[in-house]
């Protein structure tokens, strides 16, 4: 932490943009971090303003994840359709994917912006899997507010105290979010065919490569 708090010191709000917007394409960057620090910093010795740095992190985020977004929908969808065979992922289940996101993508995109790792794939998946761009982007936005205003806040009022708090606070809702992933795991694999049906349903006919 003190290398990039460092370079938050002394580069500012161009630090917490491109390490959250990297981070939104997939890079394993500390962009949580960054939007910590700097508004432990804007709090602490006012070098920079809250409300910049909020929308700043906001900014960056929905920026990086919908750049991941187009990735994916451009060359994971792609992927999947050529190599998915390799991993059982038959064109049955692609479409099951699409369906999931259709229906409960909104959901997943917010849920996962709170969550690390998860926040730096849900683009690539979103697209991978053809969320519609729409409701994509208006989630997106949402989920990329709500959490740049969360930790902004949090880290300003409560200053160097959210270093301690931070690492239990994200422990417990990647905890949270592992515990949601195997229960709709393991009902999405119990209902499997039941599903498949259902896309197939509301996304007839064969998928093509884009």
């Amino acid at each position: 932490m003190s290398s990039i708090a460092h370079l938050v010191h002394t580069y500012g709000l161009l630090v917490v943009a491109g390490c959250i917007s990297l981070e939104g394409v997939g890079l394993p960057l500390p962009g949580e971090t960054s939007l910590i620090i700097a508004s432990v910093i804007a709090g602490n010795q006012h070098n920079l303003n809250i409300v910049a740095v909020i929308l700043t992190a906001a900014a960056a985020s929905v920026v990086g994840r919908t750049a991941g977004y187009y990735i994916g929908r451009e060359f994971g969808y792609w992927l999947l359709l050529r190599y998915g065979f390799y991993w059982r992922i038959t064109e049955a289940r692609i479409k099951l994917g699409q369906y999931l996101f259709l229906r409960h993508g909104g959901k997943i995109i917010i849920i996962a912006q709170f969550v690390p790792v998860l926040r730096a794939i849900a683009g690539i998946l979103a697209g991978a899997n053809r969320m519609p761009r729409g409701h994509f982007l208006v989630t997106n936005i949402i989920g990329a507010s709500l959490w740049a205003t969360f930790f902004g806040m949090a880290a300003y009022s409560l200053g160097r105290q959210i270093e301690r708090l931070a690492g239990p606070m994200v422990f417990l809702l990647g905890f949270v979010a592992v515990i949601v992933i195997i229960i709709a795991g393991n009902f999405v694999h119990s209902h499997e065919a039941q599903l498949e049906a259902e896309a197939e349903k509301a996304l007839p006919g064969p998928l093509d490569l884009p």
